[in-house]
């Protein structure tokens, strides 16, 4: 690899731009957080998938908010112990993406009956693989400041490390691309099997959103990565280095947008409470819809849905 560049200076402007971003996305994952705990009958499988991947969005906001804010100019204790909260939990959340992807593609594609063998299977690879990976990099000193060509601010893999090409693909990339190419080949096949159904709501094209909307927010860490490696000027352009700040910290804001406020019932629930009325218990089954990501699942096997279920469940993402 080339010698490294000359540190990305951040502009005063761009900092607060990202800071904002880190809050929105840090209150969009508190609040994914509060329904899921407010609401017990909307604690659906796959809002329980999202609930851990808004727990790390959430530390991922919190750990890039500091480091935007410090916007470290060398290796130090706490660039260190912020490289490695962004780490493991940025590395969590694409696993978590990908495991919801994969838990809808086992449901409603496969048909295929699920139990608590495979949350258990998701919750040692989503959380065991980015802790393995992460304690390995501090131990091996990894984790250091990058001179924000490969991050905004925030401490990522040490500039200093002959293998930090490596360390980089491990600690984030190879697995932001696997999950590039994972995502959209999952919800296309779902979307071609809701397809087949002769129902289908507007609700149910939501779900192609996911992967598209990932894809948006993180092609530009991406992209200035590539050009790193290239040892590319064009790496410390302010248009590209605002969008990656966005990119890596608004996740959690935008997962709020698509399952609150894009969410028919959550969304009367959450403003209901806001506007201290009095939720009508005898208009609950008129207003919510037959979503799979809303529909409380029955107690006996809630990770079986018969054949009829399934696509009344899927009716709103």
């Amino acid at each position: 690899m080339p010698g490294p560049l000359p540190p990305t200076e951040l502009y005063a402007s761009e900092r607060v731009v990202v800071l904002v971003s880190c809050v929105l996305s840090f209150l969009g994952s508190s609040l994914l957080v509060c329904t899921h705990a407010l609401w017990p009958e909307l604690r659906t499988r796959p809002r329980q998938l999202l609930l851990y991947l808004s727990l790390a969005d959430l530390l991922s906001a919190l750990s890039y908010f500091y480091g935007v804010l410090q916007d470290f100019d060398r290796t130090s204790w706490d660039c260190v112990l912020q490289g490695a909260l962004s780490t493991f939990s940025n590395t969590s959340s694409f696993f978590w993406t990908m495991a919801i992807a994969l838990y809808l593609y086992i449901i409603i594609v496969r048909g295929s009956p699920t139990g608590t063998g495979l949350l258990c299977c998701f919750h040692v690879v989503s959380w065991g693989v980015p802790l393995g990976i992460t304690v390995a990099a501090v131990a091996l000193k990894k984790i250091g400041y990058d001179a924000s060509n490969v991050s905004v601010g925030w401490c990522w893999v040490n500039l200093d490390a002959e293998d930090r090409v490596l360390w980089m693909l491990l600690t984030g990339k190879v697995w932001e691309i696997l999950a590039y190419v994972t995502l959209p080949v999952l919800y296309i096949l779902i979307k071609k099997h809701i397809n087949r159904a002769p129902r289908t709501s507007i609700a149910d094209k939501k779900l192609i959103l996911i992967p598209v909307i990932f894809i948006i927010l993180r092609i530009w860490s991406t992209v200035r990565f590539i050009l790193t490696l290239c040892n590319s000027p064009a790496v410390q352009n302010s248009v590209l280095v605002v969008l990656h700040g966005i990119g890596n910290t608004f996740q959690g804001g935008a997962n709020c947008i698509m399952f609150v406020l894009c969410t028919r019932v959550v969304r009367t629930r959450l403003f209901s409470s806001i506007c201290c009325c009095r939720y009508d218990e005898l208009d609950w089954p008129l207003q919510r819809s037959n979503s799979y990501w809303e529909h409380p699942e029955p107690h006996k096997n809630k990770d079986v849905p018969g054949p009829e279920r399934t696509k009344p469940l899927l009716s709103s993402t």
